[in-house]
């Protein structure tokens, strides 16, 4: 290893590890000691990742305070290198840690509003495609309806939680008054997904919950009926999924019928 690998290994080591050996390489002045010289890039190291960290989860720094936040973010810095070429992408474990850390576990809001952020983030960042139109579904005949199957946008995701982690978010966002955290006896589903460059989410209820899980298995048309079987009468079944599968078309959901 030549000597500039080592000292740059060992100067790495030092900002993620708080090891010693870059001090061989290091000298200080009169005006600014080695200690002092080596704490401006450590306390640097840290305080980008925190700024990533807060761009990346606004709502959960608000919630937490900044004093909380801050330990937050020291003790996931400490555990978690950043691996990404890109910034943007630190803090993708955060939501895990959050939810089995013992000092955040007794707190499940955290985690839940973590992997809300972190989704809105994602469905920001999708890749893009072309969505298909009502027409994909009105120029098809009745005898080719049973075998269709749906291709849905990068950006969808369907997530659950108990507790009112996006009304937090939306709370944080407009500006309003934080809600306080709340629990709900059943957890409840939600739709994000992006479409014409702008975000959108909405709860699901169990009905299109289950419409939705089976459609986006890969499952045709007639899996999705016989899915709402369990919600509706045998009458009602197809025209429900006939119902849902035009409201996913109509909203950029899917990308393709075939």
């Amino acid at each position: 290893m030549s000597n500039l690998s080592r000292i740059q290994q060992d100067f790495q080591e030092y900002l993620m590890r708080s090891t010693v050996a870059i001090v061989d390489h290091v000298t200080g002045t009169e005006r600014v000691s080695l200690a002092t010289r080596l704490r401006i890039y450590s306390d640097s190291y840290y305080a980008r990742l925190t700024a990533a960290l807060r761009a990346n989860y606004p709502a959960l720094a608000h919630f937490l305070g900044k004093r909380d936040f801050g330990r937050l973010a020291v003790e996931y810095i400490t555990t978690h290198d950043s691996r990404f070429h890109s910034i943007r992408y630190y803090g993708d474990e955060l939501p895990q840690y959050l939810a089995t850390e013992p000092r955040y576990r007794p707190m499940p809001v955290l985690a839940d509003l973590a992997r809300w952020e972190w989704t809105m983030a994602a469905v920001y960042d999708a890749a893009d495609a072309q969505v298909v139109d009502g027409t994909e579904l009105v120029d098809r005949s009745p005898a080719d309806w049973a075998a269709m199957r749906l291709t849905f946008h990068p950006s969808v995701h369907v997530l659950e939680f108990a507790w009112n982690a996006p009304q937090i978010w939306k709370a944080v966002i407009e500006g309003a008054e934080t809600p306080a955290a709340a629990v709900s006896r059943e957890p409840t589903s939600w739709l994000l997904w992006r479409h014409h460059l702008q975000e959108f989410h909405r709860p699901l209820d169990s009905a299109e919950e289950d419409a939705l899980a089976t459609a986006l298995a890969g499952q045709p048309f007639d899996e999705i009926a016989s899915a709402m079987r369990a919600h509706f009468s045998e009458e009602e079944a197809t025209a429900h999924a006939a119902l849902f599968l035009r409201s996913w078309v109509d909203a950029g959901l899917v990308t393709a019928v075939t």
